[in-house]
């Protein structure tokens, strides 16, 4: 018999109560990772949006930058998370991106995104978001705004440089659930 997965949300600063809401209307258990034993036992991490130097320090100061590199469960990154995990920073996914690329604050935006699989638009927020500037050959581009890829998979790793957790939309998050589910890497 299988069990609904556990997610961690990092949550050091950001989005992290939002992402936690977003994995509750989908059933699933959403747990806060603050610590690095905290990523014992859960299934699937979730590195929230919000200012990313800021992250990036408390992550370090807080010992979770070296057990998030050997966490080998499915990350979802956003925004911020993105930014983490690229290939400047924690260089766990194989893209460059540019940081704040789409403007400042006051510019932020919504838009709809095209699926390159198809089907119903995804609606993006983007506040102060990256750009992906250049991607690996191993990356799949799973949205794009205007031409420029904004949701990308690399393996286990899903990121996105908009705010999914925003919206009443859940398939971001629904597809996290199917890299745990196709990894079979739900604990017993």
């Amino acid at each position: 018999m299988t069990r609904e997965p556990t997610i961690g949300v990092l949550a050091v600063q950001g989005n992290f109560q939002e992402h936690m809401a977003t994995l509750r209307r989908l059933n699933v258990r959403a747990v806060e990772v603050r610590k690095p034993e905290e990523l014992e036992g859960i299934d699937a991490l979730v590195i929230p949006g919000g200012e990313s130097t800021a992250i990036g320090r408390l992550i370090r100061r807080y010992g979770l930058e070296e057990a998030i590199r050997r966490f080998t469960g499915p990350v979802l990154g956003t925004c911020a998370g993105m930014i983490l995990l690229d290939r400047d920073h924690l260089g766990l996914v194989d893209v460059a991106v540019e940081r704040n690329a789409y403007g400042r604050q006051v510019w932020s935006f919504e838009a709809d995104l095209d699926l390159v699989e198809g089907g119903e638009p995804l609606r993006g927020v983007f506040i102060r978001a990256p750009r992906v500037t250049e991607a690996g050959p191993g990356v799949e581009v799973l949205a794009e705004h205007d031409g420029t890829p904004v949701l990308l998979r690399d393996g286990r790793f899903l990121v996105a440089s908009f705010h999914p957790e925003l919206t009443d939309d859940t398939r971001v998050h629904a597809k996290l659930l199917e890299l745990v589910r196709e990894e079979g890497l739900v604990r017993a």
